[in-house]
């Protein structure tokens, strides 16, 4: 099945991509089922029941808020996100929801939203969702999957992510079908997912769309660094940062300036890296408007090493965007094919691993590497993130997942300049690492797999 570029950088709503975009997104689905079938006005009742990984810590990365306002035809791109919390909080109250908009139904989220902690067997995090008519007749059911990425999956569905009558030129699920493409093109790995992407939609609609993309990712930061609160929501009292880095980094650099002319720190670019990924994070945190790179809890860092790319290499303009991005979402697509981008099922490596991949080979390529050289830099960036695992603390996206992002940013950039100083010769593949974090992914434990269960989950007091 093809995959689009535009599939894996998706426009969503905070926490989660898998706990959050996907269950809304599952949830609409249900309602665009129903209402298919003419049947959305006999709906008297849904009940929701969520397994596995989504029960463990779905309070705490927003399902249960997710799945009450996807029943109501909202959507991760659009959702008002200010309102969002008073909606459900006025469900919650009046016990009442207004099903796709037009079916007011009773919906009582302590008797209609289930938590089973034991998973279905396809996938850690499963959801079903019955609607019921007159007398209790059940007049649909539907079992689906939130598989990482807001992608969701049916249980009678395909195995397979993507577009299936989409037939793209330069197809690939490996690494090395990837390079024999650039090189039977002589093109970089850009070249080849433009002429793919350019299946789905004509090349300047791709192109307006990624930097749709980005922009709304520099939104992500500027909101993230504008927050008044102090506190990120939730039991555990984080305190934000961005701001107060923010400032101090303008304050730095201005007294700097004044003085000297310069700045003389040989790592003050880093600074800025880690305040573009802390922003992303802690709006993520909020439930605020972020881009899925590939998910919501490595939000953070194709967003700061791209904005590390804009704003500290000179001659950056919008069409290196596009290459940064195309190139990001190819080995992406890898992930997504050949492992699995979900905490729930892999652990964090499958996470923040994949995204610090995915920013290695987008900088390695708009600094001139060659598609060796990136398809390199791609692999260090995951083979040094490998066995990582998801373990956030109270169940929320915020530890260690918010700094994970910073260090892991850094990381990418690490990796795209290491792979630069070669000629692309290396010993381990990036076949090879991801097939190795798969491998590694199945081993772990399930407590070490976003169920909050083990690592600093049960290591770290909460209050």
């Amino acid at each position: 099945m093809a995959l689009s570029a535009l599939d894996l950088f998706s426009i969503g709503i905070g926490p989660s991509s898998s706990h959050t975009v996907g269950p809304m997104r599952a949830a609409a689905r249900v309602v665009d089922g129903v209402r298919h079938a003419s049947t959305l006005d006999q709906v008297q009742r849904v009940t929701v029941r969520l397994f596995g990984s989504l029960a463990a810590t779905g309070v705490g990365h927003g399902t249960d808020r997710a799945v009450v306002l996807g029943l109501t035809g909202a959507d991760p791109e659009t959702v008002d996100v200010a309102a969002a919390f008073e909606q459900y909080d006025e469900i919650c109250d009046r016990r009442r929801l207004v099903l796709g908009g037009s079916q007011p139904i009773d919906f009582d989220p302590g008797v209609d939203l289930e938590f089973h902690r034991k998973p279905l067997p396809r996938h850690p995090n499963g959801m079903r969702f019955t609607a019921y008519g007159a007398a209790g007749a059940i007049l649909s059911e539907r079992e689906s999957y939130s598989v990482g990425g807001g992608f969701v999956v049916d249980k009678d569905g395909p195995g397979g992510i993507g577009t299936s009558e989409i037939v793209v030129p330069h197809p690939f699920t490996s690494a090395v079908e990837l390079l024999a493409h650039c090189s039977l093109t002589g093109g970089s790995i850009a070249d080849v997912m433009l002429a793919n992407e350019s299946a789905f939609r004509p090349e300047a609609e791709t192109r307006s769309q990624l930097l749709r993309i980005w922009s709304v990712m520099q939104e992500c930061v500027e909101n993230g660094c504008t927050r008044e609160e102090k506190f990120l929501p939730g039991r555990l009292g984080v305190r934000r940062r961005a701001p107060e880095l923010r400032r101090k980094l303008r304050a730095t650099e201005a007294a700097e300036r004044a003085r000297t002319g310069t700045m003389s720190d040989p790592l003050w670019a880093m600074e800025w890296v880690n305040l573009y990924a802390l922003a992303v994070n802690e709006e993520n945190a909020s439930a605020g408007r972020v881009v899925t790179a590939p998910t919501n809890g490595a939000a953070g860092i194709v967003p700061a090493v791209l904005h590390y790319f804009t704003r500290f290499v000179d001659g950056a303009n919008d069409d290196d965007v596009v290459t940064f991005l195309l190139t990001a979402a190819a080995v992406g697509i890898l992930f997504k094919e050949r492992a699995s981008i979900s905490g729930a099922e892999v652990g964090c490596q499958g996470e923040v691993g994949s995204a610090c991949s995915m920013a290695a080979a987008g900088l390695c390529a708009v600094l001139g590497g060659t598609p060796v050289q990136v398809e390199n830099a791609a692999e260090i960036g995951i083979e040094h993130n490998l066995g990582l695992t998801c373990d956030p603390v109270g169940g929320l996206v915020q530890v260690p997942c918010i700094e994970r992002n910073a260090i892991a940013s850094v990381k990418a950039i690490n990796a795209a300049r290491l792979a630069m100083q070669g000629d692309g010769d290396h010993r381990v593949g990036l076949d090879a690492a991801i097939r190795t974090m798969r491998q590694t992914g199945r081993d772990m434990k399930s407590k070490y797999k976003e169920t909050s269960r083990g690592g600093l989950a049960v290591n770290v007091v909460e209050c």
